[in-house]
């Protein structure tokens, strides 16, 4: 009982961005932009760690809005890279994720915990999630669905999408990591097109499977949670993908 009850927080934080980043993957698949997850999250972290090393003594509650102020920045820049050269869209935001991620580490060099700081950003730790923790990213993504609910076309608007998806992901990568989001948003939107009668189910089911499974691990085994999330995520991806039929171009709607 004990042990359910400690694995109850990070469970809810792996189905909050489950609930938000399901719609935003295969969005993400449709626009055919795979490298933006990266690239926003970890223009996100940057922002976190600016914060952390411009703003010694400012409140921790402080870190998310330096991220989610990143984050929005960064997709305007993607946004804009989309309309002024579309053809090289994937390019150019491969190059801002590598620009980013250097500038992360020039940032961190000094510090003598940065190594740490830097394995925190890329691999998180959903297993310490707490419900005081969840409070904005759930917040967030009830006003998204709200959102989505009322105007289900609302992500074929780019300044929506963009918008929806630095916030959300910046949220999102305290809690779970860059690799973790990142692996969050691309498998279940892969499993979706492959499963196009029921490309929702599919998707949350085996997202929902591939946080219980890498948290089980993760606990009895003793091993980081957010590598472990990851890869159970990859193989019961993998093992839906095998399973299901062939992808069509319209399963993806």
């Amino acid at each position: 009982m004990n042990e359910l009850a400690l694995l109850l927080p990070p469970l809810a934080a792996g189905l909050l961005a489950l609930a938000s980043h399901v719609p935003l993957g295969r969005q993400v698949l449709r626009r055919g932009i795979v490298f933006i997850d990266l690239a926003i999250a970890q223009v996100a972290g940057l922002g976190v760690l600016a914060g952390q090393h411009l703003l010694h003594d400012a409140p921790g509650a402080l870190l998310p809005v330096a991220a989610a102020v990143a984050a929005l920045l960064g997709a305007a820049l993607v946004a804009w890279l989309g309309r002024a050269w579309p053809e090289r869209q994937e390019a150019l935001i491969g190059l801002l994720y590598v620009g980013a991620a250097s500038l992360a580490v020039l940032l961190v060099s000094a510090d003598p915990h940065g190594a740490q700081k830097l394995h925190g950003l890329l691999s998180g730790d959903v297993l310490w999630a707490s419900w005081p923790r969840l409070l904005p990213l759930a917040l967030a993504t009830a006003v998204f669905l709200l959102a989505l609910a009322w105007r289900p076309a609302l992500l074929a608007s780019g300044w929506a999408f963009y918008g929806s998806f630095a916030l959300l992901v910046s949220l999102s990568l305290p809690l779970l990591g860059l690799y973790l989001v990142f692996t969050t948003l691309i498998v279940p939107a892969l499993v979706a097109q492959r499963w196009p009668r029921a490309p929702a189910r599919a998707a949350f089911a085996v997202g929902l499977g591939g946080y219980v499974l890498g948290l089980l691990l993760s606990w009895h085994g003793d091993w980081p949670s957010g590598p472990a999330v990851v890869l159970a995520l990859i193989g019961c991806g993998a093992a839906a993908i095998v399973a299901g039929g062939r992808a069509t171009p319209t399963s993806g709607r």
